[in-house]
């Protein structure tokens, strides 16, 4: 299924809501989103259109209001954004970056850096089927 990434803060604080209810109206969604944030509904309802465009929501009529359901799983969504953060990130050279990122790592924790490679070494024999 083709559906676009949530843009931003609000969109993804959006999504996240409704994970975590699976389905609510735009007025619940702006009671626990829109609303603390100082927002006005309309800000709210126009985000889950947005979300509807890109294909992220569904919704259906009950009543006068629409309900509205997440169309993609959130694990989905969390791969897509960190492939496309990490696409931004490394660039078209990818090898300079890589060994940067591997350098700050180590400088931030050692450790860390001993659990990518295992996390690596993991990925490998899971795909080599060892």
């Amino acid at each position: 299924m083709r559906f676009g990434l949530p843009g931003g803060d609000l969109e993804y604080s959006v999504m996240s809501k409704l994970w975590e209810l699976g389905r609510a109206s735009a007025r619940e969604i702006h009671l626990q989103v829109g609303e603390p944030a100082g927002l006005v509904y309309t800000t709210t309802a126009k985000v889950l259109d947005r979300l509807r465009a890109k294909r992220l929501v569904s919704r259906e009529r009950k009543g006068l209001a629409f309900i509205y359901r997440p169309r993609v799983d959130r694990a989905v969504v969390e791969a897509a954004r960190t492939r496309a953060f990490l696409s931004r990130l490394l660039g078209p050279a990818p090898r300079a970056a890589v060994a940067t990122l591997v350098d700050a790592v180590e400088s931030l924790d050692p450790k860390l850096l001993e659990e990518l490679a295992e996390a690596i070494a993991s990925k490998r024999r899971s795909k080599n089927g060892t």
